[in-house]
């Protein structure tokens, strides 16, 4: 039996009462993360886009509560509770030239965004058209944000690779949540369900909807359509639209149709959506030709994924029979012979709408790519920030709440795409917090120049 070794039967040192003096901080690698906020100009975008959200002179500026909440959501605070923890940590303060606020007036400054008024109106109007589920319009305040977003996708993209084509991947996400206020979801539980916007070249995110619970998908998509293409940056110049069935709505289609659009890029929008497959749809599926599929892929299993174009009339009221003729591409997934799906079928069916031209498959495949971007974006900022759980028993503040988790979303991968270190330029939130956030420093003052000493080696 091998000998113990007795430096590890206990750890070799004693705990020492006294705290550690000096202005320390465990998190000082989210200097980095407020210098490129700063550096964004997102101070000066909240100053101009929050203007008169403060009800007292005193105290903290919009961009620096916008600013610490940022780094709270960097440093993976859930709650407004733990910003207690930041203003806490001297260091950090010294670091940001200001105290965080603490967790009270974090909870009063995000209350501002919401309007019970307004919320109150739009359900009455929604009841008497007896409508369950509703969109309110955004307040003042929660639209000032939105422009804030836009600004942090815009500055972001600036330091990473030009891109000329801007490809909006649009789709929602649940937030599970035991607020009192939370209504039932379609998966079951309450909580919310926000729509998210992303640039699938960048991964930026370039507008979001907060929504309660009950609200489909398909209610309504067009406004957080036109403003994540209203945030694209003027080097775009072609561009692009992928979502999912739940974009397959009148409004949106005519639009995305429409080369002269209302609030939105001129010219042509190539696009391809998931298209719902209603009694009409299914039939014109049921008749291609079975000469007609063509094989794309054999899934590991001997699935085979198919593709046909299919010869469709629109016939359901959000089709538009007299829109500009769109294509439709039929997806078959056919089982190997003796294989059968869980429902008892052999062969599932789906498919698209688009108006590009080229191949079935390279539109499928476009379309598919969309589950890299929105998906990934989608984890990070519910589990990667605080995006997935809702402070605030009030819509306007979780609105505000998810929407600033945005924006230190686009922050961060400004930050990830500038870092020397390759390696990290695709990380996800938990490796930067091990590998840039979390590490120890020490502000000093030498010779009137305040300095930050990092516990890290030079390389």
């Amino acid at each position: 039996m091998p000998a113990r070794v007795p430096i590890l039967r206990k750890t070799p040192f004693a705990i020492d009462p006294e705290p550690l003096l000096g202005a320390c901080s465990a998190r000082a690698g989210l200097a980095g993360v407020s210098r490129v906020y700063r550096s964004m100009g997102l101070p000066g975008s909240c100053e101009a886009n929050l203007r008169g959200i403060k009800h007292r002179q005193r105290g903290l500026e919009e961009g620096q509560t916008i600013e610490s909440l940022v780094l709270l959501h960097a440093a993976g605070g859930e709650c407004m509770d733990d910003m207690d923890r930041l203003r806490e940590d001297e260091g950090l303060g010294k670091i940001l030239g200001y105290p965080p606020p603490a967790s009270r007036s974090t909870k009063d400054f995000l209350e501002r965004f919401h309007d019970a008024d307004r919320l109150a109106e739009a359900k009455r109007e929604a009841a008497a058209q007896k409508h369950l589920a509703f969109v309110p319009d955004p307040t003042p305040a929660l639209e000032g944000l939105g422009r804030v977003l836009a600004t942090s996708a815009r500055q972001a993209a600036a330091v990473m690779e030009p891109q000329t084509f801007g490809t909006v991947d649009l789709d929602g996400t649940v937030i599970a949540s035991e607020k009192q206020a939370a209504l039932w979801t379609y998966k079951g539980f309450k909580g919310y369900q926000p729509l998210v916007a992303a640039w699938a070249e960048t991964g930026l995110v370039l507008a979001d909807e907060f929504r309660d619970g009950n609200v489909p998908g398909d209610m309504a998509p067009l406004p957080c359509a036109r403003a994540a293409f209203a945030a694209l940056p003027a080097s775009v110049t072609q561009y692009g639209f992928r979502g999912d069935s739940a974009c397959y709505e009148g409004e949106l289609l005519a639009w995305l149709d429409d080369p002269q659009r209302a609030g939105g890029p001129q010219g042509r929008i190539e696009f391809a959506i998931g298209a719902r497959c209603h009694e009409g749809l299914v039939g014109s599926l049921k008749r291609v030709a079975e000469k007609a599929w063509m094989t794309q892929e054999v899934e590991a299993d001997g699935t085979l994924r198919q593709w046909a174009d299919l010869d469709y009339v629109p016939t359901a009221r959000y089709e538009g029979k007299g829109a500009w003729p769109r294509r439709y591409i039929g997806i078959r997934l056919l089982k190997a012979q003796g294989m059968l799906f869980a429902d008892g079928t052999d062969r599932h069916y789906y498919a698209l709408v688009t108006n590009r031209r080229e191949a079935g498959g390279l539109v499928v495949d476009w379309h598919r790519q969309k589950a890299g971007t929105i998906e990934q974006v989608h984890d990070q900022i519910k589990n990667g920030l605080g995006g997935g759980r809702m402070p605030s028993g009030k819509f306007g503040a979780n609105a505000a709440w998810f929407r600033i988790a945005c924006v230190a979303y686009n922050v961060i991968l400004a930050l990830r795409a500038k870092w020397p270190d390759e390696a990290l330029h695709s990380a996800h939130m938990k490796r930067l917090r091990f590998a840039i956030f979390n590490v120890t420093g020490r502000v000093v003052r030498d010779r009137r120049k305040i300095r930050l000493r990092l516990a890290a080696s030079r390389a």
